[in-house]
């Protein structure tokens, strides 16, 4: 390779490459060479021992793609179907009335809730040790689901947890075992494995680090005992081979392959760009499989485009790094863009007199805070006698399409539509992936007797777990066994917001008296998760 693109691909790790910082490999994959391989600063700082190719990583949600192919292996083999419904293998999960397929799990549209976040909200933080038969525990306690399978999309770590529970149901393997002999041994992957057990000795592992406030690092700890949607362990020279597989492949076939990097698909027939635990999608105009990973300090991407046959790896042990950035950086020297530049038509500005109402009488019901119950939150006000949309900084004005119904002048695909109903103003918002419904509330200035009705405890069946709310002053206070205090903040009289990122949005559940009865967490990729106000 040229010394100048050498230069040039060392000149965007100079931050990295000190004797003293954590730091990153990187891996350049071309045809059936890995033809650049490199480590910058420390895998482990204690020791002050260098990253190098041979650097073991883990892998985070890189890992999934190779859980998905399992299942693709078996399902070559007859041994599943990715259309089965999971109970078939999986008869512990409860049954929610609704079928879901080993398909779903492999395209995050499921509907289960994710694990991570359902540990959490149960006091279980991210650096306890965590085991798959935890995860498995959890799980088969589930009450409900965050929509109807197939319906959308939401990440969903659990699935991959699932998928690896059907490949030891079916196989009688453990993953780490089944894909040790139908992935690594064919390709040579001899420094790879499924990492089940964290007390494990790893020969040149690297240890992962977060940047401490006010300079420095702290050890960002990880003891997964869990393996499928994380916890695959690799390194630069050994991934190279997998990239080399989605080209010329050796572990399984070309039509293996396709069936991983197949689109995903809705009910409605709407495909969507995540296949079977890995993106498949376009960058200047090349076909390329992707996927990035994040857990504790390790960070991970990797990039293949197969009409190139070509990949780029990077791997990091500091949380702060953006390994999908640095990796296109490096690309970027590499790859010609081929999208034809069209000479787009200038966007015609819009012509905001359009936008003046003739009914401001109507247009001033609609005015105010607005919040959905997954806790999105918007605001809607007049001025000059237009109507504008408000949110996270941004404004932009309205059009009226009919009465009622309004479309924003700068995306005419994002459209609301306003109703009364029991006295409450509702607004219903759609856009070209989905929709939503906010509810309009008012600013909560409650006197301390007002705010003593939401204190209470909060216990919620399917975690088996325990909040408290406390009145301490005139703030209402979230409290849980395992963690700090938590200032809530109320939106209206029935939504608040918290400081912890498992649980930030909960909704007050009410009965016909008005009373409070409970609360839902709506939150990420946990929908309509209950606890119940307990005496």
């Amino acid at each position: 390779m040229p010394d100048a693109i050498t230069k040039k691909i060392d000149g965007l790790f100079t931050k990295w490459n000190t004797p003293n910082t954590p730091g990153c490999v990187i891996g350049i994959v071309r045809n059936d060479s890995l033809i650049y391989a490199k480590g910058y600063g420390l895998a482990n700082m204690e020791y002050g021992v260098p990253n190098t190719p041979e650097t073991i990583y883990h892998m985070a949600s890189v890992s999934k793609q190779f859980t998905a192919y399992a299942i693709v292996l078996l399902a070559r083999q007859g041994k599943l179907k990715l259309d089965d419904d999971i109970h078939k293998h999986l008869p512990w999960f409860p049954d929610l009335k609704e079928k879901i397929t080993i398909r779903n799990l492999l395209n995050h549209t499921s509907g289960i809730r994710d694990q991570w976040q359902l540990l959490a909200i149960s006091g279980t933080r991210l650096d306890d040790v965590i085991t798959q038969e935890h995860i498995v525990k959890v799980l088969s306690k589930q009450q409900a689901l965050n929509f109807k399978p197939g319906e959308e999309y939401s990440y969903s770590n659990s699935g991959f947890t699932m998928l690896a529970e059907i490949v030891k149901s079916v196989t009688g393997k453990t993953l780490r075992q089944f894909t040790d002999s139908v992935i690594f041994k064919p390709l040579g992957m001899n420094s790879t494995h499924f990492h089940d057990d964290y007390t494990e000795v790893v020969k040149n592992r690297s240890y992962s680090y977060y940047p401490r406030e006010g300079g420095g690092f702290n050890n960002s700890i990880l003891s997964y005992s869990n393996a499928g949607a994380t916890s695959l362990f690799t390194n630069v020279d050994d991934m190279a081979k997998w990239v080399m597989n989605f080209y010329k492949p050796t572990a399984g076939t070309a039509e293996d392959i396709r069936l991983l990097t197949q689109k995903g698909k809705f009910n409605n027939g709407k495909e969507s760009d995540y296949a079977l635990g890995i993106v498949n999608n376009t960058y200047k105009g090349w076909r390329q499989y992707s996927h990035n990973g994040a857990d504790a300090g390790y960070r991970t991407s990797v990039v293949t485009f197969p009409d190139l046959k070509m990949g780029f790896i990077v791997f990091s042990n500091v949380g702060d790094f953006n390994p999908g950035g640095k990796g296109y950086e490096i690309a970027d020297l590499f790859i010609k863009d081929t999208t034809a530049k069209a000479t787009k038509p200038e966007a015609k500005p819009v012509d905001t007199n359009k936008a003046v109402l003739k009914d401001i009488t109507a247009a001033k019901k609609f005015e105010g805070n607005y919040i959905a119950d997954d806790g999105a939150q918007f605001g809607f006000k007049l001025k000059n006698q237009k109507l504008y949309w408000d949110r996270y900084g941004r404004s932009d004005v309205l059009l009226e399409a009919e009465k009622g119904t309004f479309m924003v002048a700068s995306s005419p695909d994002v459209k609301f539509q306003f109703s009364t109903a029991k006295g409450d103003t509702v607004v219903k918002q759609w856009w070209p992936d989905g929709k939503r419904s906010l509810i309009k509330y008012a600013v909560s200035n409650q006197t301390d007797k007002q705010l003593q009705a939401y204190a209470g405890t909060y216990y919620c069946p399917e975690l088996d777990c325990k909040y408290g709310i406390v009145l301490k002053g005139h703030d209402l206070i979230l409290t849980n066994s395992k963690y700090e205090d938590s200032k809530l903040k109320l939106i209206g009289k029935n939504h608040a917001g918290t400081d912890y990122w498992w649980m930030g949005h909960l909704k007050m559940l009410r009965d016909n008296k008005n009373q409070i009865i409970g609360f839902e967490v709506n939150d990420g990729r946990i929908m309509h998760l209950r606890f119940n106000k307990i005496e």
